[in-house]
């Protein structure tokens, strides 16, 4: 009987078994990636990865920790669903023409193949739990409101405890609509029985099950849109005392076009104890959305996802805070067109560091598409896909953010705003409304109003102002979709 070596005997053992591993390994690398698509309602820039003080987010800290926190990530349009419509559609609001809380874009562009509808060509499975698309806040709650059906396999319509505490809510300006209101309550109701809390669950759930699927998962949270209703702990966090209101004078509102006022009178005419209770309220329910985010990357990394996983964080728009006496959205203020924004997980490479470039939420349909190698990418697409700058949050860089909002419903008049990373360029009704012009280097808080001023920016302001009319111009199509 022939003597066989124990280097044979190893080296045939090391043979079977890398025959028996290959199969996996290829799997592995055939093996889509997923997507965790978190949404935020009425968010601005209030956590503390962007350096704010007061408002303590150790989740979301920890997410732009090891992904690209987006600097100066700006929104398409200042209000609900025209912002959702054009993130999920891939196009500006003038080629959905969704400019309000009603229209549904199917009217407009029917045949438009969404985000969660191109993964779904693709092989994945794709389900929302809460507010993705528009549906209004508090009253429509626990409905389908503006939802697109082709959009998902699967919904999920939450309802929790804050629906019936309504009742109970502080309203400082009780002749507005409780969803555009200054308004908030306390609850001593826990974390889970909350309408976020009901969405994290029902999004875990549909994780655990779908586990062995390529899926797109789709958390759209409530908070920190009116009422401000959020679990008395989080209100606990941020001491009444420590909570200061933003100063103002009346010649703020003297600053720009009037057209660049949303809110009038000032403040609402609130007193300054009460601006402070509400941006009180306004930082503890960012901190409740913060724990619950928390709660869904747990449970993504003990379903051992993590790894395979590309994570977004994004609101629809900012929200002022009385910031030149405004508060909500539907302006072109920094406070109300800048978002909050981190990617982070599979395909995000530049981990860990800031990202300084101007970037605009229409770029996220292409660049998801694209970090996820689907094929047969939609050609109506107007965004810029920005996944060079998740590989390297410094590449080099030249596509400002447009942002629009209308005033007027009968005989409309349109804002547009230019964003580049240092100024921003405003125009009314193609400027004969009035023009804007801030250089934040200089003056971040927009009080001094360039436009017009002739001196060392002039030469930007044109050229700002005629790539604003380029692009305008050419993202009012959506050839094919009507």
């Amino acid at each position: 009987m022939a003597t066989i070596s124990r280097r044979a005997i190893l080296g045939g053992i090391t043979g079977l078994a890398a025959g028996a591993v290959a199969p996996y390994i290829q799997a592995q690398r055939a093996k889509k990636r997923n997507v965790l698509f978190i949404a935020t309602d009425d968010m601005n820039n209030s956590l503390g990865c962007y350096g704010h003080p007061l408002a303590k987010t150790p989740h979301l800290d920890g997410l732009a920790a090891r992904g690209v926190r987006f600097d100066r990530a700006y929104c398409q349009f200042p209000l609900c669903s025209p912002s959702r419509t054009s993130i999920m559609t891939g196009l500006s609001p003038d080629a959905t023409r969704v400019y309000d809380l009603k229209l549904r874009f199917r009217e407009t562009v029917p045949r438009v193949t969404t985000l969660p509808q191109h993964f779904q060509q693709n092989g994945y499975y794709a389900a929302r739990v809460g507010k993705i698309y528009h549906y209004g806040v508090p009253s429509e709650i626990g409905t389908d409101g503006l939802d697109d059906k082709a959009s998902w396999n699967h919904v999920v319509n939450p309802k929790g405890v804050d629906k019936i505490e309504e009742p109970k809510i502080t309203n400082y300006t009780p002749k507005r609509g409780l969803g555009s209101s200054a308004s908030y309550y306390v609850s001593p109701a826990p974390d889970e029985q909350h309408t976020d809390g009901i969405t994290v669950d029902a999004t875990l759930d549909l994780m655990a099950k779908h586990r062995n699927d390529p899926f797109f998962l789709a958390a759209g949270f409530y908070r920190p849109h009116v009422p401000l209703i959020a679990p008395s702990k989080y209100f606990d966090k941020v001491p009444l005392s420590s909570v200061d209101a933003v100063p103002f004078s009346p010649s703020e509102m003297e600053i720009a076009p009037k057209w660049a006022y949303f809110t009038n009178p000032p403040n609402w005419n609130m007193t300054e104890q009460q601006v402070r209770e509400i941006r009180r309220a306004y930082f503890a329910s960012i901190m409740f959305v913060d724990s619950n985010v928390g709660k869904l990357l747990a449970g993504l990394k003990k379903l051992g996802l993590d790894g395979n996983t590309t994570i977004v964080f994004w609101s629809d728009h900012g929200y002022a805070l009385g910031e030149h006496g405004q508060w909500m959205k539907q302006a072109l203020w920094e406070t109300v067109a800048r978002v909050p924004f981190i990617m982070a997980g599979a395909g995000v490479e530049g981990r860990g560091r800031p990202c300084g470039r101007t970037v605009e939420l229409l770029g996220l349909y292409p660049t998801l598409s694209e970090i996820c190698g689907l094929a047969n990418r939609p050609a109506h697409l107007q965004g810029t896909s920005f996944l060079p700058l998740l590989r390297n949050p410094n590449a080099a860089w030249d596509h400002p953010a447009i942002t629009q909002v209308r005033r007027r419903a009968e005989d409309p008049l349109m804002g547009y705003s230019i964003r580049n990373e240092r100024y921003r360029y405003s125009m009314w009704d193609d400027a004969r409304e009035g023009e804007e012009f801030y250089d934040y280097r200089n003056d971040p808080r927009e009080m001094k109003n360039l436009a017009g001023i002739e001196g060392a920016h002039t030469a930007i302001q044109h050229e700002l102002a005629a790539r604003l009319r380029k692009t305008i111009a050419a993202r009012r199509v959506a050839t094919g979709l009507g």
